[in-house]
């Protein structure tokens, strides 16, 4: 049996644009909905004609280039707006026009200062006015989770009686919860006895964080469109974000027997699109499309995934638009997810050499919140192109103070190759210059700095910078590598680097590669 159809109403540039601070000008309205319509939602919602000129020339522009999806226009039940949203709608494919009014008692009493005949007398005389310019006339009573449902099921019949076909269920304020709101649209599907003639369409707010959920659940109950947008933005909290709607019917087919026309490829790129304009970025753990969404870094995990995928992951990464699922590599990975990356990246370690990539790995996992690909190859080119054996001195801690106008200073304390500590203080023109006179105390071998340079080598605020020195010992010259997170640090290494091939030279002739001649 063929599955339903439930119709996707986009309202992202309608109820989204209206949040504070993401006002969008019609040329980049119309470049989200062209990407909409790339993306194959049934209905656009394209503005609110009457709310200002550039509104009423965004829609009329939307309704001329794009073409595909229906078009709609909100207009509140007064003939003016009604007439604005036409007038916009003129050259549209296909065109609706979706007429609001509010039914809850306290909007009855304090918004509109009406009774309940006077309502449901606005709303036909409303609908009827709206089906002179076109058949396809959406009608929603605004809060109509609020509503006394006795008195919702009786507006409802008298819309479809007027020529509504289709009846937006709205949970305005974000007030209703799943099992409540479920049980509303059943209510009017037993209570309203010609709802078989029209459409039951939902407009969640997510106030209470349920937007998406109560949408879910009215669906389940018969609801046949959603109204969201892209990315939930909207509203106050926003609405029901249009990819964990589609999604949600996709991989749970089972549970909703329903599909959707998305083309489910374009949702990351319009969901960046409509993030770039707004300016509205999108959180990391947002689901679909969070840059975590289909990323894993603990390490058990990660192990579970690189056996099998569906152990951590229930969405193809590929179905929203992006090309594989991420590895992210931090403190939490583990020893299999290291060594994925390793093959991936075109190595191949012994045992022994991989033991000491990930005990490396692990330390610098601890200063940078992700370890990025060039940070695993600096760390396995320091294990395998570093004979840590020859290595007279190793760094053990590095102490300095500085302070305008006053002479810098420096602490080091290194192990020599017995084992044994040795520590010496040292003053410069600058803290580099002091670190290196109080190493060049412990050694008893001085140096001369030619050329200090430092380079980031890898991603991120907290990238790995690469110290790179030149030094003169009498008619030698050496070049030393230091690389880490703190450059100070780094810069240590890097002239310790140096004295050790100077040291290694001096008693046992060159190392291939060790010393650079001078002239």
């Amino acid at each position: 049996m063929q599955p339903e159809r439930l119709i996707i109403f986009d309202t992202t540039l309608r109820d989204g644009e209206q949040c504070p601070g993401a006002s969008l000008n019609k040329k980049e309205k119309l470049e989200i909905a062209r990407q909409l319509a790339l993306l194959n939602v049934d209905v656009i919602e394209a503005g609110f004609p009457i709310a200002s000129p550039g509104d009423f020339e965004s829609v009329e522009l939307i309704a001329k280039e794009v073409r595909g999806p229906i078009i709609a226009g909100l207009a509140r039940a007064l003939p003016k707006d009604i007439e604005a949203a036409a007038r916009s709608l003129e050259k549209a494919e296909n065109a609706r026009i979706h007429i609001f009014l509010s039914t809850s008692k306290t909007h009855r009493d304090f918004k509109l200062q009406k009774d309940k005949g006077e309502v449901i007398k606005m709303a036909v005389d409303a609908i009827k006015f709206g089906r002179k310019f076109c058949d396809d006339i959406e009608f929603s009573p605004e809060d109509a989770s609020r509503t006394e449902p006795e008195f919702l099921a009786e507006v409802v019949e008298a819309v479809i009686d007027a020529g509504a076909t289709t009846v937006n269920i709205p949970d305005t304020v974000g007030y209703s919860v799943p099992d409540q709101f479920g049980k509303l649209i059943a209510s009017l599907k037993t209570n309203v006895p010609n709802i078989d003639k029209a459409i039951i369409s939902v407009h969640c707010h997510n106030d209470l964080g349920m937007a998406v959920a109560n949408s879910l659940a009215a669906v389940k109950a018969g609801a046949r469109q959603v109204e969201c947008t892209i990315n939930g933005i909207g509203e106050r909290a926003g609405n029901a974000a249009m990819e964990e709607i589609v999604m949600a019917l996709r991989t749970r087919r089972d549970f909703f027997g329903l599909e959707s026309e998305i083309d489910t490829k374009h949702i990351m790129a319009c969901s960046r699109l409509v993030s770039s304009l707004t300016g509205f970025f999108v959180q990391r753990n947002k689901a679909i499309v969070g840059k975590n969404a289909f990323a894993h870094e603990s390490g058990v995990h990660q192990d579970g995934f690189l056996k099998k995928k569906d152990t951590y992951e229930i969405m193809n990464p590929c179905d929203v638009g992006l090309d594989a699922s991420e590895l992210v590599l931090g403190k939490h990975s583990g020893r299999n997810a290291l060594s994925d990356r390793v093959t991936k990246l075109g190595y191949k370690l012994s045992q022994e050499e991989l033991d000491q990539v990930f005990t490396d790995f692990k330390a610098l996992a601890d200063e940078k919140k992700e370890v990025f690909d060039e940070d695993i190859v600096l760390l396995i080119q320091k294990e395998t192109t570093v004979d840590e054996a020859l290595n007279t001195y190793h760094l053990v801690k590095v102490k300095m103070a500085f302070e305008s106008g006053t002479t810098p200073t420096a602490a080091v304390t290194l192990t020599s190759r017995d084992g044994q500590q040795h520590s010496a203080e040292g003053t410069g023109d600058g803290p580099i210059d002091a670190i290196y006179n109080a190493i060049d105390n412990i050694t008893g071998q001085p140096c001369r700095l030619l050329e200090y340079q430092v380079m980031s080598r890898t991603k991120g605020k907290d990238a790995q910078g690469e110290v790179t020195v030149r030094v003169q010992h009498e008619n030698r010259v050496l070049l030393g590598k230091g690389i880490g997170v703190n450059t100070v640090e780094a810069s240590a290494h890097a002239y310790i680097n140096a004295v050790n091939k100077l040291l290694v030279n001096t008693k046992s002739g060159p190392v291939d590669g060790g010393d650079i001649q001078g002239p």
